[in-house]
């Protein structure tokens, strides 16, 4: 009886635990809640955005010479910055794409935008590279988050000046 008894009680768990778990977790296809939380403020972009510009400066390091050509790319460098979170702020607001071509449409749109950013932030690099020693030069491509190699193609959404735009 004893045998009985274990036999049956095995047996009800082993029917009830697939239900019991079915009730405590999510099916695979209900979406997760987002975070109550911003995780990500404003605030914390702009405090990224400072310390990698003061690492930029940090890895460059200039002398006082080349300190008086680093204006301008700081402020092409925040502009950039700028721009790629106001225009992820409009896509966020932007209605869904029509179709795939309402896609291709739009990536065309940010590449271009992203274009003319870049074209900003190397005119104003133009001056400051020029007065760089070989050393310092060579450690600005990596940093940026540019690719190695002659000739591959470089998304600009891997750049993290338009990380904000991502």
């Amino acid at each position: 009886m004893n045998r009985t008894l274990m036999a049956a009680l095995m047996g009800t768990l082993v029917i009830a635990a697939p239900t019991a778990r079915a009730q405590t977790s999510p099916s695979v296809g209900t979406p997760l809640a987002p975070p109550a939380v911003e995780l990500y403020s404003a605030a914390d972009a702009q405090a990224v955005l400072n310390a990698r510009i003061l690492a930029l400066k940090t890895v460059i390091n200039m002398t006082p010479e080349q300190e008086k050509l680093w204006p301008p790319v700081e402020a092409a460098i925040r502009a950039v910055a700028k721009q790629s979170a106001e225009r992820r702020a409009e896509r966020a607001k932007a209605p869904q794409p029509a179709d795939f071509v309402d896609i291709l449409d739009r990536i065309a749109d940010a590449e271009a935008l992203r274009a003319r950013d870049l074209k900003m932030v190397t005119v104003a690099l133009k001056p400051l590279v020029g007065s760089l020693t070989a050393e310092q030069q060579r450690r600005i491509p990596a940093f940026l988050g540019l690719r190695e190699g002659a000739g591959l193609p470089q998304p600009t959404a891997e750049i993290w000046l338009f990380e904000e735009e991502n």
